[in-house]
């Protein structure tokens, strides 16, 4: 370990001339064990459960010279097993997940290009998706504007499937074009105030074809999210619409959301909370698209963790009202949480036979727990499972007869290998 800081020092010192730098490479090993028995849908009938561990290694490189900081992250995530022992390749292989630079032109100005997390408030629209092994990262320009208690970005990305020579489609799950604007208000100590407004780009090829042209359909996400901090009081409420045109259809959707939290002890943390997503009716033949899509938001967190809905799934669907009740109790290096869900349709469940079905999707109970093993290891884990309805088996299939539930256990270990400041 000597031998390699001496190394980077020497690489550092070669490299630039003498003024303020700072250098950190940082490590993350995070293997998680899941059984999942009836994980995202309700087990079918006839069929069993499954485990499997899967890992996310990642490497972090941060550099501060002056104005200039960059990043750069080197990730794998793979499920143990998937390759033999004696293999010559990996699965998966090493992907950048970050790699960007940003300079500040001022105290108040700054801009930041490359591969890059774009997360903002709760993350209901834009978040790093950091439950997934391989998380969420953009290739983005973003212009920031901050002072003490205002901060607003500016941010875009056109994407190509290649260095291309000729109109080429773009045929990866992604946008073609994307710009957004956010902006935050700290007002006081107690009260913040965000609004987004997001414009996706999606391409397509019109059908029937007139042309070889290409399309693009620009589909906006716009909105207020609210928190408010006092004493023993923790809320926050957010409103956001969608409209545009998604692939030559038009977009008319809605979310809303309030959630209350209260401080009974400094251990002891109770929360309710009501999402509203909009859905459109089964049996709705129009072309508008009336359920929220939350796009790139990190899902997993806000309607279950059994991932039931948004995650990769429930798109273009009835929707999703969630009532849910939280109960965090924190001692010493233990962390405790227990979150029940209801969940109801938000638009109408009719059969073919033109037979309109109650609301209820079902409930999901969610428990889990933390401990902080030691300074840069941490152990968490989890047991959910979901008692759902007729309703639930309608709209997303299998037996919800069958015990549906799921389990996991996983270990982080984040140590600092190397830091460097001169």
């Amino acid at each position: 370990m000597k031998k390699l800081k001496l190394i980077l020092i020497l690489i550092v010192g070669l490299s630039f001339k003498i003024q303020a730098q700072e250098l950190d490479v940082n490590l993350q090993l995070r293997p998680r064990f899941e059984y999942r028995n009836g994980y995202k849908q309700p087990l079918s009938y006839g069929q069993e459960g499954t485990s499997q561990i899967s890992q996310r290694s990642r490497l972090g490189i941060n550099y501060k010279q002056d104005d200039l900081i960059v990043k750069l992250t080197f990730q794998n995530t793979r499920t143990w097993g998937d390759v033999p022992p004696a293999t010559v390749a990996d699965k998966n292989g090493v992907a950048v997940f970050e790699a960007w630079a940003q300079y500040n032109f001022t105290e108040k100005w700054s801009a930041r290009m490359g591969r890059q997390v774009l997360s903002y408030d709760n993350q209901r629209i834009l978040g790093e998706m950091d439950w997934a092994q391989q998380g969420q990262s953009h290739d983005a320009l973003i212009v920031t504007y901050q002072t003490e208690k205002q901060k607003l970005d500016f941010g875009g990305a056109y994407n190509s499937t290649a260095e291309n020579v000729v109109q080429t489609p773009y045929t990866v799950a992604n946008y073609k074009a994307m710009q957004y604007a956010w902006y935050h208000n700290q007002f006081n100590e107690n009260l913040g105030a965000s609004f987004l407004l997001l414009n996706t780009g999606y391409e397509y090829a019109p059908n029937p074809a007139p042309s070889t042209k290409l399309l693009v359909d620009y589909m906006q996400t716009f909105g207020p999210y609210l928190t408010y901090k006092k004493g023993k009081i923790d809320t926050s409420f957010w409103l956001y619409g969608q409209t545009g045109k998604n692939t030559d259809q038009q977009v008319s959707a809605w979310n809303a959301a309030a959630n209350f939290g209260y401080n009974i002890t400094n251990a002891f943390k109770v929360g309710l909370g009501y999402e509203f997503l909009s859905g459109k009716d089964s049996n709705d033949g129009s072309t508008v698209i009336k359920s929220f899509n939350p796009i790139f938001g990190t899902n997993h967190g806000l309607n279950g963790y059994m991932d039931y809905f948004y995650v990769g799934n429930h798109l273009k669907s009835v929707g999703l009202q969630d009532a849910f009740i939280k109960l965090n109790y924190n001692v010493n290096k233990w962390q405790f949480a227990l979150i029940p869900h209801v969940f109801l349709s938000a638009a109408d469940v009719v059969t073919p036979v033109n037979e309109k079905l109650d609301s209820y999707l079902g409930t999901e109970v969610d428990a889990t727990f933390g401990y902080n093993f030691r300074k840069n290891i941490t152990v968490t884990g989890g047991y959910s499972q979901m008692f759902g309805s007729k309703t639930m088996e309608f709209v997303k299939g299998g037996d919800t007869s069958h015990t549906n539930n799921w389990a996991w256990l996983m270990i982080s270990v984040d140590p600092k290998i190397f830091s460097w400041k001169k």
